[in-house]
């Protein structure tokens, strides 16, 4: 072939290494690399530019290790659940199962158009029974582990969707599906107890490659604090409100309390005042208003937490109530404001506007008291504030603690408070247990059985099951009697299903509308011939379905042994493969990568995963940057901008697209998407194939040493920013690669073609792996002394240069001692010069400047040099 035909190329090799199984899993594990995209969800939209920039950065690294003789796993499957294809059948009547499998029908398509090289044979489809039997009985160990309960509480409710959300699939107040306005509303609802989990879930992250960034948003998402759960004193009465906070130490200085409007507290007031004014008639005199009180709290339930949050005007109430201050004894009062929330702390807050910004503000709007007691330093006499002041310094006006040194001192604070039996050392968290219940059909039903006798005897799972002897259980039983949730009530009646009877499975008689509850209730199939596993009794099946969370938080498990029959993987293929070597994925880095690395906690805990594992499942986490429309803007249908692989492939080939996405910028970084560059790209590819075509027939088994080092300079550069991840600085390598190597071949430098083509092929291959393939077997038959067969190209996996080792550079090149500088004039070649390299650097400018004169000195003496552009050690460019 004269011409490069990609649409010949590609198809022709990739039905070639789909019949010779090139990219199966060389199952031995040995030296072995888990390389693994965050899968996606098939949606009715098709894979954009977008999505493809993150695989072909796996495929090229994939590509690489087994060229380097790893044992590679590369998996690709479907995270098949969700709520849109769901959504999508109530809207057009078409079951979720025949939508889902259509759209996956296209994504597969796509991706093995690209030419990516993942192993089919290990493909996952969470929506499939085979699957979703294995996260129901993770779902039972959980029970049984005591971190799965159910509990009324006020929940996030989607009014469109009809169904509850996580906290994580809330952004900006608004579900992150259908961009309605989510409000707040009490069910009963399953929970995983990831609290227990939050120390590990930070602490952990010291030990792994990941993204800074991605570090301190799960980080700021667990939100641990330090600080003291101190005691108020409800004026008049033998009650407490409790206050968690980070600055003890301004405890003097707090002038009033802060309720949140779900404060348990609110929601007595009246009751607490009457039993009050049986011992103190004065605070009957107090401006205080019920009424006021319940208006401005049913306003305040009815905002998001993140408008509550972001709300720049302070509102607020006052309670009627005052609370004491346990340091300073002065009697405070108590308000209700919408800038506290339930989800930190205890719900209350002591205000310290001295100190506190948030506080300064509230305080000044109604005109509380503001009383300083951090200075800057001990000559510091300021004694009005225009704002607060949160800096570091010394204590006053403040009792006993006058003179110490904030932060400094801060034990000392926590000390005197825990001997004075006023408060504690106290760490909370921003994390909240895992609410997985949802009201919707397309989901994994949760496998629980609930027996209304048992529960009216007090009985469970926990009390028939958990024994003394049983340590595993007795740390259940101790979670389930808590004080804290669960409670041991929340228990009753509620048993696993049990094993023989998993996978539980989707009913299809079944109605799609929303009705406020799951469709799967409105099932006559579904509930035939429940019995209890306790007291063998009638009994009903839980209704509600498991967020799709839960599915994609052990997928990565699953991959290692998809087709197990007998338990979700094998202790053998987890300890084969696991944990991930590169992970690389775009969005949900809280949501997603935080209820993995539970996931894994919890199953490394109860014994599945051995320790020597350790406690994380990835180990290097990338994540690849947006790809923008060709408007600048990110690709959506709303804008008509987006770009698919169909819109490419037909006309450019798959290896444009793949070098063209990777060269477009750094791998992590935000970039437009031009059809210039492609279109530049193209031409590239077409210039390495035009070059192939004149040189690969030659026969010169001699070389000039200026191309030993640039090819070895080239392979160790492309190697390390593989490893790197760095893709468009290795393509920009090739090119320069390309463009030295024309300009050599022009000057009649020596090159033994053979051996460049050799090389640079297979550096080249992941990136552009159709094209290396086809030259490579071309070059087979000019003799490099591969298996030939009759038809000459590949027939068996070791003849594909992606079999092939990886290119070793000889260290003796990387030091140059001299280097050879094209001489231009006007831009046109004219000759050129050897110089020492050490001597090459812009500050000898002069010297080679004097060196290419005498080379071009018939094009340049007797007229007049404009300017004199040098490149050190790469060009030097005469402008007349």
């Amino acid at each position: 072939m004269n011409q490069y035909d990609p649409s010949k190329i590609e198809a022709k090799w990739q039905k070639k290494w789909e019949e010779s199984g090139l990219y199966q899993t060389d199952e031995s594990g040995a030296n072995k690399k888990y390389v693994l995209d965050m899968f996606p969800y098939p949606s009715g939209a098709t894979l954009h530019v977008g999505h493809i920039e993150g695989y072909v950065g796996t495929d090229i690294i994939s590509r690489y290790f087994r060229m380097k003789g790893a044992s590679v796993l590369h998996p690709m499957g479907w995270d098949a659940f969700g709520l849109p294809a769901e959504n999508y059948a109530i809207k057009t009547g078409i079951h979720p199962d025949e939508s889902t499998h259509e759209n996956i029908k296209t994504f597969k398509r796509q991706l093995r158009s690209v030419g990516l090289s993942y192993d089919w044979s290990h493909e996952i489809d969470t929506s499939s029974p085979e699957y979703y039997r294995w996260t129901q009985w993770l779902f039972t160990l959980f029970f049984k582990m005591g971190l799965a309960y159910k509990q009324e509480a006020d929940v996030n409710w989607c009014p469109s969707c009809e169904t509850v959300l996580a906290n994580e699939q809330v952004v900006d107040g608004k579900c992150e599906r259908s961009g309605d306005e989510v409000i707040k509303k009490k069910l009963n609802q399953w929970f995983f107890k990831i609290t227990d989990y939050a120390d590990r879930l930070i602490d952990d992250l010291a030990g792994i490659d990941w993204l800074e960034e991605v570090k301190t948003q799960q980080k700021n998402w667990i939100g641990r604090s330090d600080g003291a759960l101190i005691e108020f004193k409800i004026d008049g009465l033998d009650r407490e409100i409790n206050v968690f906070t980070t600055r003890p130490d301004t405890l003097y200085g707090a002038t009033f309390l802060v309720l949140s409007p779900e404060h348990p507290v609110v929601e007595e007031i009246s009751n607490i005042r009457k039993q009050i004014s049986k011992t103190d008639n004065d605070i009957l005199n107090d401006p205080y208003d019920i009424e006021d009180v319940k208006s401005y709290v049913a306003e305040a339930k009815a905002k998001s937490d993140a408008d509550r949050r972001e709300n720049k005007e302070k509102t607020g109430v006052f309670s009627g109530l005052y609370c004491i201050n346990p340091v300073s004894g002065e009697k405070i009062p108590v308000w209700i404001a919408d800038y506290v929330l339930m989800g930190y702390g205890t719900g209350a807050i002591m205000a310290v506007p001295a100190h506190d910004e948030r506080d300064f503000e509230f305080a000044t709007k109604f005109n509380l008291p503001i009383k300083q007691v951090i200075f800057k330093s001990k000559d510091d006499t300021t004694k009005d504030l225009s704002e607060a002041y949160v800096g570091s310094g010394v204590l006053k006006n403040s009792g006993d603690w006058d003179g110490l040194m904030m932060p400094d001192e801060f034990d000392k604070v926590i000390s005197d408070l825990d001997k004075k039996k006023i408060g504690e050392k106290k760490t909370t968290y921003h994390l909240r247990d895992w609410l997985i219940s949802r009201q919707r059909y397309w989901g994994v039903p949760i496998p629980m059985i609930y027996c209304e006798s048992c529960a009216h005897d007090g009985k469970s799972w926990f009390t028939e099951n958990v024994t003394a002897s049983d340590s595993a259980a007795v740390s259940a039983r101790e979670i389930a009697s808590s004080s804290s949730t669960p409670r041991n009530d929340d228990y009753a009646g509620w048993y696993p299903a049990p094993e023989s009877d998993l996978p539980i499975l989707l009913p299809h008689d079944v109605d799609f509308r929303p009705t406020g509850k799951s469709p799967i209730a409105l099932s006559k199939s579904f509930q035939e011939g429940v019995t209890c596993p306790g007291c063998g009794g009638p009994a009903s099946r839980e209704v509600d379905t498991m967020d799709t969370f839960v599915d994609s938080s052990w997928y990565f498990l699953r991959f290692v042994d998809p087709k197990n029959e007998k338990e979700f993987a094998s202790r053998e293929a987890i300890a084969k493969w696991l944990p991930v070597d590169v992970y690389v994925g775009g969005g949900h880095v809280v949501q997603h990568l935080l209820f993995a690395r539970f996931f894994w906690k919890v199953i490394f805990d109860a014994g599945y995963i051995e320790k020597s594992l350790g406690e994380e499942p990835f180990l290097k986490l990338r994540a690849p940057g947006w790809i923008l429309g060709p408007d600048s803007r990110k690709m959506s249908k709303r804008w008509h901008n987006v770009v698919t692989p169909d819109d490419i492939i037909p006309k450019y080939g798959a290896d444009t697209l793949r070098m063209y996405e990777m060269f477009l910028g750094p791998f992590d970084a935000m970039k437009p998407w031009s059809l210039t560059g492609v279109e530049g790209m193209s031409r590239f590819i077409k210039k390495i194939y035009r070059l192939f075509e004149e040189t690969h027939a030659l026969e010169n088994k001699e070389q000039d040493k200026q191309i030993d080092i640039l090819l070895n300079s080239t392979i160790k550069k492309i190697t390390d920013d593989i490893e790197g991840m760095r893709f468009n600085t290795a393509i920009s390598t090739m090119m320069e690669f390309y463009n030295d190597l024309t300009d050599a071949q022009k000057l009649g430098t020596k090159i033994n073609w053979s051996e460049v083509w050799e090389k640079f092929l297979r550096v080249m291959a992941p990136f552009a792996p159709h094209l290396a393939e086809e030259l490579w077997q071309r070059l087979a038959v000019g003799g490099l002394g591969l298996e030939k067969t009759k038809s000459q190209e590949l027939t068996v996996k070791s003849q594909s240069i992606h079999t092939q080792n990886w290119p070793e550079y000889d260290e003796k090149y990387l030091v140059q001692d001299e280097v050879v500088i094209p001489v231009q004039v006007n831009g046109k070649r004219r000759g050129e010069i050897s110089i020492e390299y050490s001597v090459s650097s812009i500050e000898n400018k002069a010297r080679v400047e004097e060196r290419a004169r005498e080379v071009v000195a018939s094009y340049v003496d007797g007229v007049v040099v404009k300017k004199v552009v040098y490149v050190p050690g790469k060009i030097i460019n005469f402008v007349i």
